[in-house]
């Protein structure tokens, strides 16, 4: 029997979604249908029409389906629309600090756009006096009467001690969140921001996460549902009743992890082209950049990927000023107007068609040009449109459209402004790339990418429409990603689990490492990650005095089978020449357990002097990045002597008693102590987890 995954993401215009047999790594089919913004049921109709749509084309019996998966935009829409419900705050703190705690938690009403904002109301509860239900009640009540949708708890010093937050919580029949359980952080004032912003779409999303439940278990899928969130993992569907707002950006994150499963690389840049806009993100050493996100230039507690979005994409439309010069491309498209492209109508049409100005929507200027054709039905002149006419897009792919049509297009809009069409198409063209370059150039100096080690990957149903300039302006190399235009819903589909942990500790102990490390293994493993598939980071960032551990893992529903297929030595050996870009000497240093250790010797040039150096990649058996450094040492033994001459082998690599980058690999797991700094920590720390493991360890030391 097959193992079936179906991924769909719900995209601005369509919603997209794919099965795939993970054995096999095989897409057996994709559907798209348009996104539902205005059904009653909102965009969960789509994902349900998409679904019924692709196990019918597809035959897919039901149960060969291990999974299914979704990402959604109903997080950042909701804000972006308004479509928020008032939320009523529960401050607490001891009475003497009431002052300050109501300054952190009454969250004033946030502005989402000019003419809407999320309400919100406030009380307050002092939990220095015995917390009593009526008190409680009472509070909730009163909040109620306010006009309260649902409910936000949040108390001073809540993530030390949760259980007053718990216990009002218990007493809430409204949807109910609080500080603690979206970070483990201090910053009461930003910990109760971030809780009012999830708590203004809980309404919404159960309603979502409701309807999408039942029509599943109508069509007769028992298979689990899992949600994309913004961090490139995925999880539960009980997991977003609570906490909708870590499913921010994941349709960006979605399509960074689609592509890594077929591209492997350990720098790029990628650039999905949607309809719309451009979504631009950074992988590094293999693994996508993450930062915290900012909701409608409010800050958050929650941790996405660093996805920057661009208003220029494949359908953008031309703007064009009273003197007949192009002032801009986008930000509205062919999508938002309600246009199709010029380049996918009848020439024939087209051919007795005028050019007219438009008002996209409502407050638009008027200067977004169009082809009008008798009757009075409009064509969109887009970025895909130039470059049919500009014969850019080969012919296989999604992008290509009737190049007849575009040229008459543009001779059109040549004849309207009074310039050659070639040279209306390329300035086109060359505003959108500036555009996106504009964009990734500063993310090229924060990020420190290597000239010799990145790529820019497109992906997006226009990928091939404005990335391989792009690339070309910057002089790098360029690649598409396989299925581009629906490589979003295949990164759902084929999502990891990622769980992520915060805490605010001052000088953390080894103890600390251990306890948050097991909790975070603990969660990934109850949200079906593969014990055998988990590895561990983890980090101190010391101005904050926050200690984060991350554990990624491959989803499962069978602990004997992964649901993806293992390669062979021989391929995972070319993986990594590529990724070394078939430079220097590659070997395969170690196999231990589900990890594959390749080095690659290569003379480094400075100044006068070459020096020896030996670049690191771990592969797990199938094929993804774990970790990769540029520069490296790896001491393999068993866990009882290496603990012994732990000492001097961190001693011998440290500089001024300031410990080296070590990560320990035990074959099942990777653990990063690459954060702490002292000798005496990293010493102890690895030893606690040396006496744990009988088996032989491997330590990789960056130099």
């Amino acid at each position: 029997m097959k193992k079936i995954r179906i991924g769909i993401d719900v995209g601005g215009t369509f919603t997209k979604a794919v099965a795939i047999d993970v054995v096999e790594k095989k897409i057996l089919g994709k559907k798209s249908v348009p996104t539902t913004h205005s059904s009653e049921g909102g965009v969960s109709v789509g994902i349900v029409n998409a679904l019924s749509a692709l196990i019918e084309d597809c035959n897919i019996n039901h149960e060969e389906i291990e999974l299914i998966s979704h990402s959604t935009t109903q997080a950042v829409n909701a804000f972006l629309e308004g479509d928020v419900s008032k939320v009523g705050i529960i401050g607490m703190g001891v009475g003497m600090e009431k002052t300050n705690v109501v300054k952190r938690t009454h969250i004033k009403d946030i502005s989402l756009n000019s003419n809407k904002s999320l309400k919100t109301c406030y009380t307050f509860l002092d939990t220095s006096k015995y917390l009593e239900e009526p008190g409680i009640i009472k509070s909730i009540e009163n909040l109620v009467s306010e006009g309260a949708q649902s409910i936000v708890v949040s108390e001073a010093f809540g993530v030390d001690d949760p259980s007053n937050e718990l216990f009002v919580m218990k007493h809430s029949k409204l949807p109910c969140t609080a500080g603690h359980e979206l970070t483990g952080i201090y910053g009461l004032e930003i910990r109760t921001l971030t809780a009012t912003i999830n708590a203004s779409i809980l309404p919404k999303a159960t309603s979502t996460a409701t309807f999408v439940k039942s029509a599943v278990s109508k069509l007769g899928i028992n298979a689990p549902l899992m949600i994309m969130k913004g961090d490139g993992g995925v999880t539960t569907l009980d997991s977003f009743l609570h906490k909708p707002i870590v499913t921010v950006l994941s349709g960006p994150a979605a399509s960074v992890v689609g592509a890594l499963l077929f591209l492997q690389v350990l720098e790029g840049i990628f650039i999905e082209v949607g309809g719309t806009s451009t979504n631009i993100s950074i992988i590094k050493d293999g693994k996508p950049e993450m930062r915290y996100v900012n909701i409608m230039e409010h800050p958050t507690c929650i941790r996405s990927l660093d996805s920057r979005i661009c208003g220029v994409a494949g359908g953008s439309l031309i703007r064009v000023s009273p003197k007949k010069k192009i002032i801009d491309v986008g930000p509205r498209s062919s999508h938002i107007a309600g246009l199709e492209y010029s380049c996918f109508a009848n020439p024939e049409d087209l051919k007795k068609g005028e050019v007219v100005t438009i008002s996209p929507l409502n407050n638009d200027p008027n200067d977004y040009v169009c082809i009008q054709i008798p009757g009075g039905k409009k064509y969109g002149i887009t970025n895909t449109c130039a470059a049919n006419a500009l014969n850019l897009i080969p012919k296989n792919d999604n992008a290509y459209g009737n190049t007849d049509a575009a040229r008459i297009a543009f001779t059109k809009l040549a004849t309207f402004m009074g310039m050659t069409p070639e040279k209306i198409a390329n300035q086109v063209i060359d505003i959108s790339v500036s555009k996106i370059v504009d964009y990734v150039i500063p993310m090229i100096k924060e990020y420190k990418l290597s000239k010799n080690r990145t790529v820019v990957i497109g992906g997006g149903g226009g990928a091939s429409v404005l990335v391989p300039m792009v690339a070309k302006r910057l002089d790098f190399e360029y690649k598409k990603a396989e299925y581009a235009d629906v490589i979003s819903s295949i990164g759902v589909a084929t999502g990891m689990i990622y769980e992520e942990k915060e805490r605010t500790i001052n000088n953390p102990t080894p103890q600390d490492f251990a306890q948050l490390i097991a909790e975070v293994k603990e969660e990934a493993i109850r949200k079906n990650a593969s014990p055998d598939s988990l590895s561990v980071q983890s980090e101190y960032i010391s101005d904050r005095s926050i200690l984060r551990v991350t554990a990624i893992g491959n989803v499962t529903l069978d602990l004997n089978n992964n649901g993806s297929k293992e390669l062979k030595q021989e391929e995972l050996f070319e993986i990594a020449r590529s990724l070394f870009q078939f430079r220097g000497n590659v070997s395969l240093k170690y196999n231990l357990g589900n990890y594959y250790i390749f080095g690659n010797s290569y003379k480094h040039k400075k100044l006068f002097f070459n020096t020896n150096k030996q670049s690191i990649l771990v592969l797990d058996k199938y094929g993804r990045v774990r970790l990769s450094l540029e520069n490296g040492e790896l001491i393999h033994n068993p866990s009882t002597i290496l603990n012994t001459d732990l000492s001097s082998i961190i001693s011998r690599f440290s500089r001024s008693d300031v410990s080296p980058a070590v990560y320990l690999l035990d074959g099942f797991q990777l653990l990063d102590f690459s954060s702490l700094n002292a000798n005496e920590q990293v010493i102890q720390a690895i030893s606690e987890q040396l006496n744990k493991i009988d088996s032989d360890v491997l330590l990789i030391i960056k130099k």
